[in-house]
């Protein structure tokens, strides 16, 4: 869907003079950003959807996108690239999520051990949460596609644990 066609459906069902009071511009402008962009125009014509995508694609930073999901609520989570049509590492990715699921628990345990959670906890508790989200949509993406062969090449392959130790170890 391109951006001006997801703004006129913002403004199907938000009130375009509320928007504009609140950005302090002009109404006509609201409406102009849901217009397909003439290439006559250039930049200046380019509407706020647009500008925030030239901002990424200009520094390839996923801050960026991290930021505004952030801000509106959510996360972002880039989509995996699968390759091959083989369904035949199912058991070796559905043993990934539970892992990575086990390993946020213990994450969380041990920060919660104390009835205090410091702020490095927090931090490794989140790093754990984003990387049980990764794994996940990853997992989903190839449930849609019938297609877990990429799991197995992707970095996101089942940790390997190393004999006389309860800890995974990734590589």
């Amino acid at each position: 869907m391109q951006s001006h066609e997801v703004l006129r459906e913002v403004l199907a069902s938000t009130s375009a003079k509320q928007i504009a009071a609140d950005l302090d511009l002009s109404l006509s402008l609201i409406y102009k950003w849901a217009e397909p962009q003439n290439p006559e125009t250039g930049a200046s014509g380019t509407n706020p959807l647009e500008r925030v995508d030239q901002l990424y694609q200009s520094t390839k930073d996923q801050r960026i996108v991290q930021w505004l999901c952030h801000r509106a609520g959510g996360f972002f989570i880039k989509n995996p690239r699968t390759q091959s049509d083989r369904p035949d590492h199912l058991i070796p990715a559905t043993n990934r999520i539970v892992q990575e699921f086990a390993d946020l628990l213990a994450v969380v345990a041990t920060a919660a051990s104390d009835s205090n959670i410091s702020a490095a906890e927090a931090k490794a508790i989140r790093k754990r949460w984003q990387d049980l989200k990764t794994v996940t949509e990853t997992f989903v993406v190839c449930c849609e596609e019938g297609n877990f062969s990429a799991l197995k090449t992707s970095t996101l392959s089942p940790p390997v644990e190393s004999v006389g130790s309860s800890e995974p170890h990734r590589h």
